[in-house]
C-alpha cells in the first residue's frame, strides 16, 4: 500500500512526530482532563515516529518495524 510505504520513510516519520507535537501543544492549550488525555494520546504518533514503528502495518501483512527492514536489492551475478 502506497500510504504505508510513504509513512515508513523518513519524511513520513517526521510528519508523525510533528503531528504528535502539534497535538501536544493543543493539549497544553486545552488544559484540564481533556488536555491531559490528548497529551497522552499525542505520545503515540511521537513514539511511532521516533522508534520507526507503524502499528497498522500488521493489518496489511507487513512487519510493525517496516521502516527498519532494509529493502533487499537483487544483484545479478554474471
Amino acid at each position: 500500500m502506497r500510504f504505508l510505504s510513504f509513512m515508513n520513510t523518513p519524511v513520513g516519520r517526521g510528519i508523525r512526530i510533528v503531528g504528535g507535537l502539534a497535538l501536544m501543544i493543543a493539549a497544553v492549550d486545552i488544559g484540564g482532563a481533556a488536555g491531559a488525555a490528548l497529551a497522552v494520546f499525542a505520545l503515540l504518533p511521537i513514539a511511532t515516529g521516533v522508534f520507526g514503528l507503524c502499528p497498522i502495518n500488521p493489518l496489511f501483512g507487513q512487519p510493525v518495524r517496516a521502516c527498519a527492514v532494509p529493502a533487499t536489492r537483487r544483484t545479478r551475478h554474471t
